[in-house]
């Protein structure tokens, strides 16, 4: 059964198959994807995101929320991890935001609560969270999430046809959040 979590202010609800034009609202949108590694042009497209979030939870290997407004009920983002790694106990967050959204403090009061949850009901002892060069304010919220910044990792992707370096993070089970 999928595990909804709740904070003051928010529910992290499964993603539907009906969230789908939400998503596209995302991943479509200029800002969001700016230093987002996906991207959609189309909603129809959009369903191989939601086949995504779907696959990664039935093997296991991630789990991603919607990020719901308890005071308007409005669908706002969307947090989870996916990579997990049994063997090493490892896996990488990730999250997005509507930029109506952006600097009102959402996802320092939802990440806490969804890495708690991942620590104590997955096998991990670490948490990575890959920013792209650029992305001050990922790189700042990771920081304030107690994470670590370990390095670059140089031209490590190539997004519409440009080489990207990514900035690697780091949070271990024993530090607490």
């Amino acid at each position: 059964m999928f595990p909804e979590l709740q904070t003051n202010n928010y529910w992290l609800k499964e993603i539907q198959r009906a969230d789908q034009p939400f998503v596209y609202e995302g991943l479509s949108h200029p800002e969001v994807i700016r230093y987002y590694g996906v991207w959609y042009e189309t909603l129809e497209a959009t369903a191989g995101q939601m086949d995504f979030y779907e696959r990664v939870w039935k093997e296991q290997t991630g789990c991603f929320w919607k990020i719901v407004s308890k005071e308007k009920d409005e669908v706002m983002g969307v947090c989870g991890m996916n990579g997990y790694l049994p063997q090493h106990e490892r896996a990488e967050l990730g999250y997005w935001l509507l930029p109506a959204y952006w600097g009102k403090g959402v996802m320092l009061e939802v990440l806490p609560v969804v890495i708690a949850h991942l620590f104590a009901h997955w096998k991990l002892h670490r948490l990575e969270a890959v920013v792209e060069e650029g992305n001050i304010a990922s790189s700042r919220l990771a920081e304030k999430l107690g994470f670590v910044f370990e390095g670059v990792l140089r031209d490590a992707e190539i997004k519409k046809g440009m080489r990207v370096s990514l900035r690697m993070y780091s949070l271990l089970k024993s530090i607490k959040v």
